[in-house]
C-alpha cells in the first residue's frame, strides 16, 4: 500500500530502535499533517482567481484532499497568486505573504508568474515572480482548469509531506536578494500606503 495510516505506520515503527527515532518520527508526522491541512488564502490576485470557485466548491471539491479557504492571512498556509502582478498588486502580496506564519507556501499558476505571459511588454507589469517572493509549485495553463490546480496542490502536498517544501526558509536566508528586487520595482517603501482612503488615492505604485 503506497498511501494511507499503514505505510505512516510502518515508517514510524521502522526506525524505533535508532537514536533519532523520535526526531524522524514526530518531523514525519508533522509534515504528514501539514500536508493534509492546507488553508489557502481567500484571495484572488489575477484574472486566474475565477478558476478557485469551481475548485473548491462541490464538483471539484479540494476540502476532500485537505484543502480549504481561510479568511486571514494570520491562519493561512497558502498563498495563490493567481495571474499577471502589477506593481500594485505585488506590493499587497509581499505584504499579505510576510503576515503568512511559517511554514507557508506559494502556488503560482499560468506563465503570466513565470514570463510575464501576454503582459511581457507592459510597463508596470513584473515578468519573474520569483525574483520577489519564492515559488513552491508552478500550475501551468492560462488559465489552468481545476484539474490542473488540484494536481498542483497534491505535488505541494507530497513536497511538504517529504520536507522539501521550503521556501519561508528561502525567503528567510535570501532576504536581502529579494528585498532588493522589490525595491527595485517598488522604491524604499515596500508595503502599501494605508494612510489614504481608495477614493483619494493618487494613482502611484
Amino acid at each position: 500500500m503506497q498511501e494511507g495510516f499503514l505505510k505512516e505506520q510502518s515508517v514510524l515503527e521502522g526506525d524505533l530502535n535508532s537514536d533519532t527515532s523520535h526526531k524522524s518520527s514526530v518531523d514525519y508526522l508533522m509534515n504528514w499533517f501539514r500536508g493534509h491541512s492546507i488553508f489557502v488564502l481567500a484571495y484572488g490576485t489575477g484574472c486566474g482567481a475565477i478558476e478557485m470557485p469551481p475548485t473548491f466548491t462541490s464538483r471539484y471539491d479540494a476540502e476532500r484532499l485537505g484543502i480549504r479557504g481561510s479568511a486571514t492571512p494570520r491562519q493561512a498556509d497558502v498563498i495563490i497568486v493567481s495571474g499577471y502582478c502589477s506593481y500594485k498588486t505585488l506590493r499587497r502580496i509581499i505584504r499579505t505573504y510576510e503576515q503568512m506564519s511559517n511554514p507557508k507556501y506559494i502556488l503560482a499558476l499560468g506563465s503570466c508568474t513565470i514570463n510575464g505571459g501576454m503582459y511581457w511588454d507592459s510597463y508596470n507589469t513584473i515578468k519573474k515572480l520569483e525574483d520577489y517572493i519564492p515559488v513552491d509549485m508552478y500550475v501551468n495553463g492560462c488559465m489552468p482548469r481545476p484539474e490542473s490546480i488540484l494536481e498542483g496542490f497534491i505535488e505541494l502536498q507530497k513536497e511538504i509531506k517529504n520536507g522539501k517544501a521550503s521556501s519561508w526558509e528561502k525567503y528567510e536566508k535570501n532576504y536581502e536578494f529579494y528585498r532588493k528586487n522589490q525595491e527595485r520595482v517598488l522604491g524604499n517603501i515596500v508595503k502599501p500606503a494605508y494612510e489614504a482612503d481608495w477614493y483619494l488615492y493618487d494613482g502611484g505604485v
